[in-house]
């Protein structure tokens, strides 16, 4: 995963190019947003399906900076004060705290704008039909049916105070957090041209992936430090959130973790021991301090 994310910051500095001109505020705000930070789970998830189908690493990459711009947009916001108004971010101030409000507001909409740029391009898919579905598995993963959906569903469970059952909490993070995951883990099929039932397994796995990683963050906010986090922590329970781990408790939040982790994993028999890296990643979503 280190490796991955050298490559994909790289590419990235590349996609988002220095700031130079008049609008080099934004520039620098879009670089400070996405550059050398994060786990790069979502970059490494594309790279390593790509990898499944023979891609080419270079368009690979394109699509996993593509993601990775579009997952740091929705971090620039999510921090904002009318949102969940955080202040550290990966272990350094967020961007409406390093810039201003004004400024992170920009800064997220033009990665949103610039990812979808990114992956319409030729450079990262010969073929038109490619590059479209990416975009639209991209806008969908985005969309009022998946994180902005799920953001919104979040923000009116913490207005009315109710507590939400189980199946309630799972959609609000599937939509939230898991959509985008799934995408991620799909789009490296997407680019390899696969035949549809790889495509559903890795969608599948990416789904698994991604329900079991948001049960991790939430285990993390309960018991993890800020320094080992890079975050503020405990703002969960503080804010009333509705999360499997103050419904279920630790213990069973964990074993549900695990349960998925390992779903995860069996939707990629088929592919055998080229897969490994992706079973390994299903495992770390969980286990990770980070």
């Amino acid at each position: 995963m280190a490796e991955a994310a050298a490559e994909i910051d790289q590419a990235l500095e590349v996609l988002i190019p220095p700031p130079d001109g008049p609008e080099a505020k934004l520039f620098e705000a879009m670089r400070y947003a996405t550059i050398g930070g994060g786990k790069r789970l979502r970059g490494f998830m594309v790279l390593e399906g790509a990898r499944q189908f023979g891609v080419a690493r270079d368009a690979a990459l394109r699509t996993a900076a593509a993601i990775e711009m579009l997952h740091a947009y929705s971090l620039v916001h999510d921090d904002l004060p009318c949102m969940d108004d955080d202040e550290l971010r990966r272990g350094k101030p967020t961007v409406h705290k390093a810039f201003d409000e004004a400024t992170a507001v920009l800064a997220g909409d033009a990665l949103q704008a610039n990812a979808f740029y990114v992956l319409s391009e030729a450079d990262t898919h010969a073929d038109p039909g490619v590059r479209a579905e990416l975009c639209r598995g991209l806008a969908r993963a985005a969309g009022p049916r998946g994180m902005c959906g799920g953001q919104m569903l979040d923000m009116l469970a913490e207005e009315a105070g109710e507590p939400l059952e189980e199946a309630e909490i799972g959609r609000l993070q599937l939509l939230k957090t898991g959509k985008l995951i799934e995408f991620a883990a799909e789009a490296g099929a997407i680019l390899g041209k696969a035949p549809p039932q790889l495509r559903h397994a890795f969608a599948a796995y990416g789904r698994d992936v991604g329900a079991a990683f948001q049960i991790a963050d939430d285990l993390l906010d309960a018991t993890a430090s800020a320094e080992e986090t890079g975050k503020r922590t405990g703002k969960d329970a503080a804010a009333g959130k509705a999360t499997l781990v103050g419904l279920l408790g630790i213990p069973r939040a964990q074993a549900q973790a695990e349960r998925l982790a390992a779903q995860a994993a069996g939707h990629l028999d088929a592919l055998g021991e080229r897969a490994d890296l992706l079973r390994a990643l299903a495992r770390y979503a969980i286990a990770r301090r980070s």
